[in-house]
């Protein structure tokens, strides 16, 4: 296996797993952010009223979702799959 193609395969994998974790965390991140927002406006020092609607949204965004980050990761799988004639060749 040549180097070059190590990389390319370090790199795809590098940016499916972004891909995939970002679909999940920046709906989360921008709910968190609005509710820290509301909560500095209002002088509320609630620790635990952040969480709830993070947690919410997180396990929407995995329901809605969900179906293309099982395809995304199964064509991934098949991709690397198909590469190990390269590989080991």
């Amino acid at each position: 296996m040549s180097p070059e193609l190590f990389v390319d395969i370090l790199r795809d994998a590098l940016g499916m797993v972004i891909l995939l974790v970002s679909a999940i965390i920046l709906p989360s991140l921008f709910v968190g952010l609005i509710v820290s927002v509301f909560q500095a406006a209002t002088s509320i020092n609630e620790q635990t009223i952040n969480f709830l609607p993070r947690l919410i949204v997180t396990l929407l965004a995995l329901s809605w979702g969900g179906h293309w980050l099982v395809g995304k990761l199964m064509d991934f799988t098949f991709h690397m799959v198909d590469m190990i004639p390269q590989v080991v060749g």
